[in-house]
């Protein structure tokens, strides 16, 4: 896929080293988790995007980039996040799924902020935040809440998890 010049920050990139950027908010469609457990995240991943996209069908939304990640708080044994897509415009309100799932309006924000493409497993992500971080903080920015994962490689069974790329995105003060 080519990418235009004026592409939304999530179809650009890669960024190599940390990058900072002002972005427009995006609206999105999620699935909000609260005070969940920390090593079942991959569980809302699966069930969100199992639902997600007859759901967007059936209210006539378009994707418009890949599939994300937004944490409202640092993680503990628990996180507070949101997983979706962004979508052409914004859904009117939540929607319940057949499995009983509620999908809602939400955004991906919009100010300045810093990004960095990590290209690997989801296993490394953790020290991807670490480092990004400490360069983020180096070159003299403050972040703040909330951060988020784009997950511009889609998985699949037959990824390469070294080819997969995530970017790693947090809002500025």
């Amino acid at each position: 896929m080519s990418i235009e010049p004026d592409a939304p920050y999530f179809l650009a990139g890669p960024y190599p080293e940390p990058t900072v950027l002002e972005v427009p908010e995006v609206a999105t469609v999620v699935n909000v988790a609260a005070d969940y457990p920390l090593e079942r995240m991959r569980e809302v991943f699966d069930a969100t995007f199992g639902a997600l996209l007859p759901v967007l069908a059936v209210h006539g939304l378009q994707p418009v980039g890949p599939a994300f990640s937004l944490h409202r708080r640092m993680p503990t044994e628990t996180v507070d996040f949101e997983v979706g897509l962004p979508v052409d415009r914004p859904l009117e309100g939540p929607v319940g799924t057949d499995s009983g799932m509620v999908l809602r309006p939400s955004r991906l924000p919009g100010g300045r902020v810093a990004i960095v493409t990590h290209r690997g497993s989801y296993d490394g992500l953790g020290e991807a935040w670490a480092r990004f971080m400490d360069a983020v903080a180096s070159a003299g920015h403050r972040p703040v809440l909330p951060f988020w994962e784009v997950y511009v490689t889609e998985p699949s069974p037959e990824a390469d998890p070294a080819a997969m790329r995530t970017d790693l995105v947090t809002l500025l003060a």
